[in-house]
């Protein structure tokens, strides 16, 4: 038996949760993994798996094994890996997942220097701000704005975002500008970034000096996708907290201006997360350290861009009529 195979099949069954799942990602026949496993359970004399036709339920036995192959085969590559990375070009398949902003306009403009220096890396990159089955599906690792909060991955920061408060002309000449943050909650419309997982709209953050705020935006319309985000507040449906890079051009040609600019906020910080039972290979560390790079220029950029600001108008308050004098009879 090759026992190193039948632990690896064994550990992919278990992540995956089925055969079928576990012979596709690592490329074999279902029979083979199959097979695999149950010789690995010969070989121990130890049920690991317990086989419905629905499902597949790890042992007692089968859960400890797996704690420790698991590790042992984690420990197995990273050797591998520190040994072959000062021999060998970095190759091979490099799945990523990334935000849709991060992909059309940092990223992708940029890859074809990415792969004249690693021509033997193939990237698949996955677009959207999903949660990913990271195992199941396969993915060597993400782009993530904010620290990770699931305990199964591990994160490497990997560079920040600059995000300053915006309008559109058009919604200033109809409406005014905000003078201060508390104008949001009950004055003016912002959009809202309505977060997927939690079910509900973000709060606007503020910081002056010592001074913060969390301003829960009044809001006509909310979106789940930050493209979408800019071209609501470019479209004047409300005032909106954007990162810099992705309203750079739209800056640029004023049509969107900032407002509140007495207030800033913390960067979002951005994150290359993994899954803890996955070491950070040579193919992806030089993926990430090229991101660093990439970011950090980005970043320059948007540090040196104008502050486009025009003319606060306040718009007056209605007055009361003034009363009609009616001749006595």
């Amino acid at each position: 038996m090759d026992q190193l195979s039948a632990m690896r099949a064994f550990v992919r069954v278990v992540e995956t949760g089925n055969f079928t799942r576990a012979a596709r990602s690592l490329d074999m026949s279902k029979t083979t993994v199959t097979n695999l496993v149950q010789n690995l359970e010969g070989h121990l004399r130890a049920k690991l798996l317990n086989r419905t036709t629905r499902q597949v339920a790890v042992t007692t036995e089968g859960a400890l094994y797996y704690e420790r192959a698991s590790q042992f085969l984690s420990d197995l590559d990273e050797l591998d890996g520190s040994i072959s990375s000062s021999q060998a070009q970095p190759s091979g398949r490099l799945r990523v997942e990334m935000a849709g902003a991060f992909a059309d306009l940092i990223v992708i403009p940029s890859l074809c220097d990415f792969y004249c220096t690693y021509p033997q890396i193939t990237l698949d990159i996955g677009v959207g701000d999903r949660l990913v089955d990271y195992i199941a599906e396969n993915v060597d690792c993400a782009l993530r704005a904010g620290a990770p909060t699931d305990q199964s991955l591990i994160g490497r920061k990997v560079g920040e975002i600059g995000l300053r408060t915006y309008a559109s002309p058009g919604f200033i000449e109809m409406f005014g500008a905000p003078q201060h943050p508390r104008d949001l909650e009950d004055k003016f419309f912002s959009v809202g970034y309505l977060n997927a997982q939690a079910g509900k709209v973000l709060p606007l953050e503020f910081r002056r000096g010592d001074e913060s705020l969390e301003i829960t935006p009044r809001y006509a319309v909310s979106v789940n996708d930050s493209r979408s985000y800019v071209a609501a507040a470019l479209s004047g449906m409300g005032v909106a907290q954007a990162p810099q890079f992705m309203v750079r051009d739209a800056v640029e040609r004023g049509d969107l201006v900032e407002v509140l600019t007495d207030w800033d906020r913390e960067p979002l910080p951005l994150y290359i997360v993994y899954p803890r039972t996955r070491h950070l290979g040579n193919k992806v560390r030089v993926f990430v350290d090229w991101l660093v790079k990439l970011l950090k220029e980005s970043n320059a950029r948007d540090a040196q861009s104008p502050r486009r600001t025009m003319p606060i108008k306040v718009k007056p308050e209605a007055e009361e009529p003034a009363p009609v004098a009616v001749a006595a009879e």
